[in-house]
């Protein structure tokens, strides 16, 4: 990951909302067995316009996040503070890597390469040849051989990864580590990331990125495979796995000696190589090792390759990915002022110097601090020759030779520097195919199984009994559809509440009134102190139904909690704070979404507890997902209305261009159910779906 890489500064800052098609048009019968019809729009009052949002707790889900990654951190330092032998070391090693397994695997079968050298450049003591191979199917990566001249023998290899470069390979810090390689006697491959360089995935006729390259077409693909199981970290490490195949087929290659290395991204590369390849004879990664609790303390995000499924889950850490391919030689660089923390290196480092000293190898873990800014510096390049050569003997060279740096056009491996225009196939269409399959082989689900199923696939806790809630100071002047609204904070989990509106023609400042047996609760989009002003659904309902209690909620990270970290404004950003966390979940094997479900099903339990006996659910966009799943599981709801609920997440899966955030998603989702399938079952709870949203149409 690069977050502010400094060859593509404005990724991170771009301001493209995830959600910003207005939902005209679309809409539908028949979803699910229910019918689907339209509701009147009205605009919000002039004088409402002008309210600031309402937002108690904004650091809420930041504190929340980090007590859960603090506890993991400190219950894995505990089991590696208990490692006293060689034997227990060597156990600790085998525990990673097969953990490291669940969160990459399983992997593609390995099909031919189909290798092709597109063109060479002479220079006077090497040469660079363009390659092209598959590391699937039609699947080309672009890349360049950098091959010493006048060797007689093999030589020591090295797979170079790239950071988040525009121009990939050809940056000038990436190519300039594969001319010293080979300059120094080391046959160097390094090829384009997906996304970068000679392979964007979403070109336009121009062949520029429809999206923006680098961080933000790795976002756009690799959110979209999580709905299919596939991690795009593991996409990427595959195209380094299948680079290392074509390395070793080279002659000029002494098999016995093959290293890694990689800054930023590639830094990121070159780590998970390490826990994913036992080939490597060596490795280098470059300002990225770190600890996930100093990014997420530090509110850094990362790309959707740099977050692991299920790795926090599993107790697991940068580092961990380095032991896995203990006790071999591996040196961490980092740069004293790099936004990757240096004091989480330093405590990577600890860590795997206590690891190799009881494996009896010590000296093969090293540590370079750089003097500068996140990159791969000469003093960081320098520092990986030393290490290399080091462990290879092949020079004795501590310094940089003379590089000259090359034009991009000149290391072009296509023609018009980008592979689309052979037409091959994008990580989308894998996707897209993949979805396909899985609904075929699925099927409809319905019943208890598919009451399982939204349980597992949501990762949703046993919950029981009312929870606790605070009486806050009531709302006013706010120009909802009623005179007063009492708030209320309701604990859904400890460290989490989810704010509450009642609406009353009547001042309320206590615990909501009993005697109505009816409450509707409507579960908002994005904020429901400013819903409830322009949402006319509202005014609706409370129009057909005057004698139920009217409530409107916002579940965590929404609204009331809406985070302000990241950066400022960022939560809609596609690098920004919604994503954040729901990048994180997905690493803690919680999914964002069943946290949200958690709370509302939390709140139809404290709902039934003030007594109401009976709960019409009312979702309206992002809120309609996990509205739609508690209402499922939620026996006290009665009847369901969804607003701007999402058709399906196989029409997301199999449309190339789509608009709903990574904290919508569920993980893995279509290999057991699709929102169809929860559907069909609410029209027992006379669901009523209005003006359904398509993959094109999540609002802003």
């Amino acid at each position: 990951m690069n977050p502010l890489p400094l060859d593509h500064v404005l990724s991170r800052r771009e301001v493209l909302k995830l959600a910003g098609l207005a939902a005209a048009g679309i809409s539908f019968r028949g979803v699910g067995g229910a019918v689907s019809v339209h509701a009147a729009e009205t605009k919000a009052a002039p004088a409402a316009a002008t309210l600031a949002p309402l937002n108690h707790f904004p650091r809420m889900v930041q504190e929340y996040f980090v007590g859960r990654v603090r506890e993991i951190q400190r219950h894995a330092d505990e089991r590696r503070a208990a490692l006293h032998s060689k034997g227990d070391a060597e156990k600790y090693v085998e525990e990673v890597r097969v953990k490291i397994q669940q969160c990459f695997g399983p992997w593609p079968e390995k099909t031919p390469l189909n290798p092709r050298v597109t063109g060479v450049v002479e220079r006077d003591t090497y040469k660079i040849e363009k390659v092209i191979f598959e590391s699937r199917p039609d699947f080309p990566v672009t890349a360049n051989l950098y091959v010493p001249k006048g060797i007689t023998s093999p030589r020591p290899g090295v797979v170079g990864t790239c950071g988040h470069s525009a121009n990939g390979k050809a940056a000038e810090a990436y190519q300039s580590f594969a001319q010293g390689l080979a300059r120094l006697g080391y046959v160097c491959l390094i090829y384009d990331p997906i996304g970068q360089g000679e392979r964007l995935q979403y070109a336009n006729a121009e062949l520029k990125s429809r999206h923006g390259s680098g961080v933000s077409e790795h976002l756009y693909a690799g959110n979209q495979q999580f709905l299919v199981g596939e991690f795009f970290g593991a996409w990427r490490s595959w195209d380094g796995i299948r680079a290392l195949d074509y390395l070793l087929t080279r002659p000029e290659v002494d098999g016995s000696q093959v290293g890694v290395t990689g800054n930023s991204g590639g830094g990121t590369m070159t780590t998970w190589l390490c826990g994913v390849e036992s080939r490597w004879k060596m490795a280098a990664p470059s300002c990225f090792v770190t600890t996930f609790l100093h990014n997420l303390e530090n509110e850094l995000p990362a790309d959707t390759e740099q977050c692991p499924p299920r790795a926090l889950a599993l107790g697991l850490d940068h580092s961990d990915f380095i032991a896995a391919m203990a006790p071999k030689p591996v040196e961490l660089l980092t740069q004293e002022k790099d936004f990757f923390d240096t004091r989480g290196t330093q405590e990577a480092y600890t860590r795997l110097q206590q690891l190799y000293r009881l494996l009896g190898a010590e000296e093969n873990i090293g540590l370079f601090r750089g003097p500068t800014y996140h990159g791969y510096s000469p003093e960081n390049r320098e520092a990986m020759y030393r290490w290399f050569n080091h462990v290879t003997k092949i020079s004795d060279a501590r310094t940089e030779p003379a590089l000259t740096i090359e034009k991009d056009e000149t290391l072009w491996c296509t023609p018009h520097g980008q592979v689309a225009e052979m037409k091959p196939r994008t990580v989308f269409s894998f996707t897209q195919e993949r979805s396909r399959a899985l609904k075929q082989k699925r099927g409809a689900v319905d019943g208890e199984a598919l009451k399982a199923a939204v349980r597992e696939t949501l990762r949703l806790p046993a919950h029981e009994g009312a929870p606790d809630f605070r009486i806050l100071r009531p709302s006013s002047g706010r120009h909802y559809p009623k005179k007063f609204a009492a708030t209320y904070a309701v604990e859904t989990e400890p460290g989490i509440l989810a704010l509450v509106y009642r609406l009353d023609d009547a001042s309320l400042v206590s615990r909501p009134p009993r005697g109505v047996k009816r409450a509707i609760l409507y579960v908002s989009h994005q904020s429901a102190d400013a819903e409830l002003r322009n949402e006319p659904l509202i005014s609706q309902l409370i129009a057909a139904e005057p004698e139920s209690a009217i409530y409107a909620c916002d579940v965590r990270g929404i609204g009331e909690s809406q985070p302000d970290t990241c950066d400022p404004k960022s939560f809609l950003t596609p690098y920004g704070s919604d994503y954040f966390y729901a990048i994180h979940s997905i690493m803690l094997d919680q999914p964002y979404p069943g946290q949200k479900t958690h709370d509302v099903l939390r709140l139809i339990d404290w709902l039934l507890a003030c007594g109401h006996e009976e709960v019409h659910l009312v979702g309206r966009g992002w809120g309609a997902i996990p509205a739609t799943f508690a209402a499922l599981l939620a026996d006290g709801v009665k009847q369901v209305t969804l607003k701007n609920a999402l058709t399906s997440y196989s029409d997301l899966a199999e449309s190339e261009e789509y608009h709903w955030p990574l904290s919508c998603l569920v993980p893995g989702v279509l290999a057991k159910f699709d929102l169809p399938d929860c559907y069909r079952a609410l029209a027992a709870k006379q669901l009523q779906q209005l003006e359904p949203w398509g993959a094109l149409a999540a609002e802003g």
